[in-house]
């Protein structure tokens, strides 16, 4: 890699100065929960309530912006399922350059409605991101339109570093800073811009632990690419590492964390209840982070700044995994009991869900198990719980009164 491909702290101060009149400078927000948690003040920045619900339009802005004339008058292309789309359709049409956007054919409404709005043409295209990037490569070379890479470029690095030297004017006293990270576009230029103003402080990289390229990469030298991959965390699922970004996060990100799915779905859930913030899961990486074990084993040095990356979910994904959150928490214990098929037997299960202080949710029944007898029948029970020790008494009181209960997942 040349020296052209480095980003330098001048690079990331034209940026700053260049995304000043278009770009909100974000709030953080104070979490006592996550404070009491981690042993120190924990702040959350508010990438989620940027313009267009994410941090990506930093970066598609600046490389934009950058482009020489002639190049804007060819327009610019990209690929993507979500955040970066809007990011580039919003970039471009502020800077009155047209834009075409190829997203898969199963990408999720809101985000095309959203993209469309924004101002791009968009162009639906195969089944997975892969293949609509091969046609936004294709078409790049026919009209000659620019490819605005997600992430693997030196000006989409130094455009998402200014989120970093807003962490510094709100939190100067800052000791950690966590970043939920795909191919390492924002992680990179927060890194370096760190490294220049405050070396002191610790960037701690966050991957969905179903879809972790960086460790696996970081161990070999080079972006390697890994195989399969299945996180609800879509914003973050990126299967290899940027050429661009990697350089600079193994020279200057000395830790890398992986989060699994339940704790993804318990930081989504705590964002919404505690902090008032909607956050997809990928923006909640670094707060599932925090939350987990693996944080506090970190000794983390406060203050620490929990980057919020995205607010773009569907609402329909919101809805199931606020379910799988709440479950995950032992907050929600669906159960499949088997009961006598007699007149009372539904209400005398009921009386012993209720003294436990459980709220039932739901009662649906079943007669058609071939594992049931004649005179029996399966209920199936979704209730609402204090937490996992509750969860527990529920399921010991339903053992005590002799009924056969199996947990749904």
């Amino acid at each position: 890699m040349g020296a052209m491909d480095l980003v330098g702290i001048e690079q990331i101060e034209a940026a700053a100065q260049l995304l000043a009149p278009v770009i909100r400078k974000t709030p953080i927000v104070a979490s006592r929960v996550l404070s009491e948690r981690a042993g120190t003040e924990v702040w959350l920045k508010c990438e989620n309530l940027q313009r267009t619900g994410s941090f990506k339009p930093r970066g598609a802005y600046n490389r934009i912006a950058n482009l020489p004339a002639r190049d804007r008058a060819r327009g610019v292309v990209a690929a993507s399922a979500g955040n970066h789309a809007q990011g580039v359709a919003w970039a471009a049409s502020s800077l009155g350059i047209t834009s075409t956007v190829f997203m898969p054919v199963g990408a999720s409404l809101p985000k095309l409605a959203a993209t469309k709005a924004y101002g791009a043409e968009v162009r639906q295209v195969g089944e997975v991101i892969d293949d609509a990037l091969d046609a936004a490569i294709e078409f790049a070379e026919r009209t000659g339109a620019t490819l605005i890479h997600p992430f693997d470029h030196p000006d989409i690095v130094a455009g998402q570093a200014t989120v970093a030297l807003e962490i510094l004017e709100q939190i100067p006293d800052v000791g950690t800073v966590l970043v939920p990270t795909g191919g390492g576009g924002l992680l990179a230029g927060m890194a370096v811009a760190l490294h220049h103003l405050a070396p002191g402080v610790r960037v701690v990289g966050v991957q969905a632990k179903e879809a972790a390229a960086w460790p696996g990469s970081l161990a070999a030298g080079k972006p390697v690419r890994v195989g399969r991959m299945s996180t609800m965390a879509d914003g973050i699922a990126v299967g290899q590492p940027g050429q661009v970004p990697f350089v600079h996060v193994a020279e200057h990100v000395p830790t890398m964390l992986t989060v699994d799915e339940d704790s993804l779905s318990k930081a989504l859930l705590l964002c919404l209840e505690r902090a008032k913030l909607i956050v997809e899961p990928a923006g909640a990486a670094a707060v599932a982070a925090l939350m987990s074990c693996a944080a506090t084993e970190l000794d983390l040095q406060g203050p620490v700044c929990a980057v919020l990356s995205g607010g773009n979910i569907d609402p329909l994904l919101l809805t199931r995994l606020i379910g799988h959150g709440l479950s995950a928490a032992g907050r929600y214990l669906a159960v499949r009991v088997t009961i006598s098929d007699r007149p009372g037997g539904l209400s005398a299960l009921l009386a012993v869900v209720g003294k436990t202080g459980a709220s039932v949710v739901d009662v649906s029944h079943s007669r058609t198990g071939t594992w049931l007898a004649l005179d029996e029948v399966e209920v199936s029970l979704t209730l609402e719980t204090r937490g996992p020790t509750h969860r527990d008494d529920v399921l010991e009181a339903l053992a005590n009164a002799e009924y056969s209960v199996r947990v749904a997942d």
